[in-house]
């Protein structure tokens, strides 16, 4: 799973616009890294933080199916319940840091 991926699919199920929209102004943000050693840190978008403090639980549910639909079209396969615990958990960490006006990035070695 490639995590920059990921999160732009997660906002585009999650607040609409498409793939490429996303990309074209910069989300994720970089905000350290991409350096020839494959580290790199970015940020989660405020708006897909949004969207995923204020979704129900039913609702990060289907974004996960969703997901993993979506992933499987591309021949990668991601249990739907493995999925479902990377999005809810997410959903969670984005609300604790909302709640102490902090941001979420995310480090990818």
């Amino acid at each position: 799973m490639d995590p920059e991926e990921a999160v732009v699919e997660w906002e585009c199920l999650l607040a609409g616009g498409s793939f490429e929209d996303l990309i074209e102004v910069g989300e994720p943000r970089i905000v350290a890294g991409q350096d020839n050693d494959g580290c790199v840190v970015f940020a989660i978008s405020p708006r897909l933080s949004a969207a995923l403090a204020d979704a129900e639980h039913s609702r990060l549910r289907d974004v996960a199916a969703s997901w993993t639909r979506l992933r499987a079209e591309d021949g990668e396969s991601v249990d739907t319940e493995i999925a479902d615990a990377i999005v809810g958990d997410l959903a969670a960490l984005v609300s604790s840091a909302r709640r102490q006006s902090q941001s979420v990035y995310c480090w990818v070695a």
